[in-house]
């Protein structure tokens, strides 16, 4: 997190009138956007009418708002949403635009190609749509009204392997700057040992004089303070500062502290300049011999690979959103995430230095060699530095991100040409941070593995996708290689588990996927016989439309795979769970796929099936289980690879497990019942205040119950959501990723008696009210208190 301080005035112009604050010389410029999905270029002319279209804030993401459609260009690969190209406009007033100062729109995320136009100008643009980019308004800014326009067109498909989302998904700024003032992304931060802070700062200086300085950096009362000058027209002038703090307390997963540094640029006195930067201290250390070391102590990274959707809200990177999904993470046991395969927001590595999240933070899918038609290849040549520079000087000062990846299974690994691709990238990660390692993910089809030696070695931990089998055969060819699982198959977690116990060198897994996400559709699901056949990658699977693979549903809702894989690398977390296999044949013959696991879930109720055999799973941490149904002993098992399986006749009651200590002793209890009948829906909700120029959220749990208040896992009852007061429903669905109902109306089916809703505040003043109902079912209502 950062923030800048200056004095300026500006007030938006629309359907209300927008005042930013005076303090602040970034001011996120998010609200009160006029959006089009039917305009044309005459709409970047200031005196266009744009009284018609839609007034929205953002971050927004237009085609989660689409219908489910088939013969949508972006296919399987993007969900069956389409694309196209969307207009935003914005009118705003600033009272006195100055010569000798800088004014600047920074844009968080544009998917993906931009054009951005001021008073009818075109001041610039940005194709790449996961990098964030800054342009320089100055020339065309004037004192009064000012009318920006951002063209945004995902038009040309396909261009991206996953749901990409459409339109301005990320935050937009307005930032003014003195003539001398602290360069985009100048402040570096780098602790070399646990309590010195050391900083490189870039300093531009606009103006045709030298400026003579003082850069002061503060924290937890100790101050650094140099003076310096800086010659007329330069850019990136280095200051550099250290500064001890001997009581700093170490950032980890485990205990993640943030202190605030405070940099101030100052000039006889006023100031010209000054940023904010929540920093954290630790060190990062590898070797094949003792792996991988935060703060000097081993650690093993239980990883989860993510996209970067929010589930039914698509793309929109809402801050409360990005903090839900790191707060899911963290619920489910991992301690690390890759950033598959794009740069992140920057609230969601916020949330990893806050909640404590290692991260890998990933630039590329893809560089030269094209996986889709309008894909990274066609931008590489030309962008690819601005681009690997938008996440290195953004997210250095983060202390989650510990490594950088700069590929993912790129389709030229077999030319050897790669090599000095891959040089180029790393040496460039190297130079503006010599600190951190650098990876990237390694596959390899139908060739010899170790003829990738040459792409490996380019790497300070080389990342293999499910190749982790090579690993024992590759320490005897190249004992010094430090290896990291970059994706495993889900269903594959306790060997993959062993495998990083059991070897230094293999420094930690990360699954495929740790939460669901729309598009790749298909992947990791199971279907029946009858059902269209095979994995994702060899046809269409619509209705299916997201993936299935996640340790954690597209809502929200930890599946039976992520209780299992956090007891594997989490002694001190949950100790006992109980889950119960879908039989074969139940609903049909079952199907499997490369990244699926067996349907399992937290559910006795099995009509129809009484009196034949059924499975039940036990995970533990204790040695030994019991089973119980209905108080009869069903067995005692001991337990393997943290598992024991049982198999009963199916009937009706409660099923119980005990997990036994060592000293034969029952030390916890698990409990599944059979619900009964649906009779009524109950609400609970998750939210969390966010700053007055965030849209305050609220994620609302919808549950269909019994009247004991149990969950009824078969209930598919149609919902019917409403909601008045200071809220607004944005989205509504479940977990089903072949239910193609969309996601943006009020009404939805549940999926195993549950769905999910989400609100945002709508900028009014007193709580909202949002009321559940079904037809037969007792009806809900909940009230919602939101910060504005």
């Amino acid at each position: 997190m950062s923030k800048r301080f200056g004095i300026f005035s500006v007030v938006g112009m629309l359907s209300t009138l927008y005042v930013l604050p005076v303090a602040g010389n970034d001011v996120v410029f998010n609200k009160d956007w006029s959006f089009s999905l039917h305009s044309d270029s005459t709409c970047i002319s200031p005196s266009y009418d744009d009284h018609e279209w839609r007034k929205l804030n953002i971050p927004h993401d237009w085609s989660i708002e689409l219908p489910f459609d088939k013969n949508a260009l972006p296919g399987n690969d993007g969900g069956y949403l389409e694309g196209g190209i969307g207009w935003y406009r914005k009118s705003f007033f600033i009272k006195d635009v100055e010569k000798n100062k800088r004014y600047q729109l920074y844009v968080g995320g544009a998917y993906m190609n931009s054009d951005v136009y001021l008073n009818g100008e075109k001041v610039g643009g940005h194709r790449y749509g996961y990098s964030p980019y800054f342009v320089d308004i100055s020339k065309y800014l004037k004192s009064g009204k000012n009318v920006v326009v951002i063209r945004v067109d995902n038009s040309k498909q396909k261009n991206c392997r996953w749901y990409s989302g459409s339109g301005l998904y990320r935050d937009v700024q307005f930032i003014q700057q003195e003539n001398l003032h602290i360069s985009n992304w100048g402040v570096f931060f780098t602790t070399p040992d646990l309590s010195t802070l050391y900083m490189e700062l870039s300093l531009d200086n606009d103006g045709d004089e030298p400026r003579s300085v003082d850069v002061s950096l503060s924290i937890l009362g100790h101050e650094k303070l140099s003076s310096v000058t800086v010659p007329s027209n330069t850019k990136g002038f280095i200051v550099k500062q250290s500064i001890d703090v001997p009581e700093a307390k170490s950032w980890s997963p485990d205990s993640p502290m943030l202190y605030e540094a405070n940099v101030c640029v100052r000039e006889n006195g006023k100031t010209l300049d000054s940023i904010i930067k929540n920093i954290g201290f630790r060190t990062v250390e590898w070797n094949a011999a003792e792996g991988l070391k935060l703060n000097g102590e081993k650690i093993l990274l239980n990883g989860g690979c993510v996209h970067h959707d929010n589930g039914i809200l698509g793309a929109a990177a809402y801050p409360a959103a990005e903090r839900r999904r790191v707060r899911l993470l963290k619920d489910a046991g991992f301690n690390a995430v890759r950033t598959s395969h794009n740069l992140s927001s920057e609230e969601f590595l916020d949330a990893c230095d806050e909640y404590g999240l290692l991260v890998i933070d990933e630039s590329f899918d893809g560089w030269r060699d094209a996986k889709n038609d309008h894909d990274y290849h066609i931008l590489f040549d030309e962008h690819w530095q601005s681009d690997l520079d938008a996440m290195l000087l953004r997210d250095r000062n983060h202390p989650s991100v510990f490594c950088w990846s700069i590929g993912n299974e790129v389709i030229e690994r077999d030319k050897i040409e790669v090599v000095t691709t891959a040089n180029m990238l790393a040496s460039r990660c190297r130079e503006l941070d010599p600190l951190r390692p650098v990876t990237s993910a390694l596959a390899c089809w139908g060739k010899d593995w170790k003829t990738y030696d040459p792409l490996a070695d380019v790497h300070d931990i080389v990342g293999y996708n499910y190749m982790i089998h090579e690993s024992e055969k590759d320490h005897l060819r190249n004992p010094e290689r430090v290896m990291v699982q970059t994706e495993s198959f889900p269903k594959d977690a306790w060997s993959n588990y062993k495998k990083c116990v059991e070897n230094p060198y293999i420094v930690g897994d990360f699954v495929w996927t740790a939460i669901d996400y729309i598009g790749e559709s298909g992947i990791g699901r199971h279907y029946y016989e009858g059902d269209v056949p095979g994995e994702h990658f060899e046809r269409p699977l619509y209705p299916w439309h997201a993936s299935h693979c996640g340790d954690i549903d597209l809502t929200g809702y930890r599946k039976p795979i992520s209780h299992y894989r956090s007891m594997l690398w989490n002694e001190d977390g949950e100790q006992l769970y109980l889950a119960v296999k879908e039989p074969d044949g139940y609903v049909g013959k079952i199907k499997t796929t490369m990244w699926g696991n067996w349907p399992t879930y937290e559910s006795w109720n099995w009509p129809g099936y009484e009196g034949k055999p059924i499975e039940v799973e036990v995970y533990s941490h204790y040695p030994k289980v019991r089973l119980y149904l209905n108080d009869d002993k069903i067995a005692e098992k001991g337990v393997e690879c943290m598992k024991a399986t049982f198999e009963l006749p199916y009937k009706e009651g409660v099923l119980r497990a005990e997990g036994i200590g060592a000293d034969g002793i029952v030390k916890e209890t698990k409990v599944l019942t059979t619900a009964g009948k649906p009779y009524g829906i109950r609400l609970t909700v998750d939210s969390e205040d966010a700053s007055s120029d965030t849209p305050s959220m609220a994620f609302v749990s919808i549950e269909i119950v019994d009247k004991n208040g149990n969950v009824v896992p078969t209930a598919d009852n149609e919902l019917n959501v409403s909601v008045i007061g200071g809220g607004e429903l944005i989205a509504l669905g479940n977990a089903d990723i072949k239910d193609d109902d969309p996601y943006y109306d009020s009404t939805h089916k549940a999926w195993h008696g549950r769905a999910l809703g989400v609100l945002k505040n709508n900028g009014r003043k007193g709580n909202a009210k949002i009321t559940v109902s079904s037809p037969g079912l007792k009806t809900s209502a909940l009230k919602i208190s939101f910060g504005r």
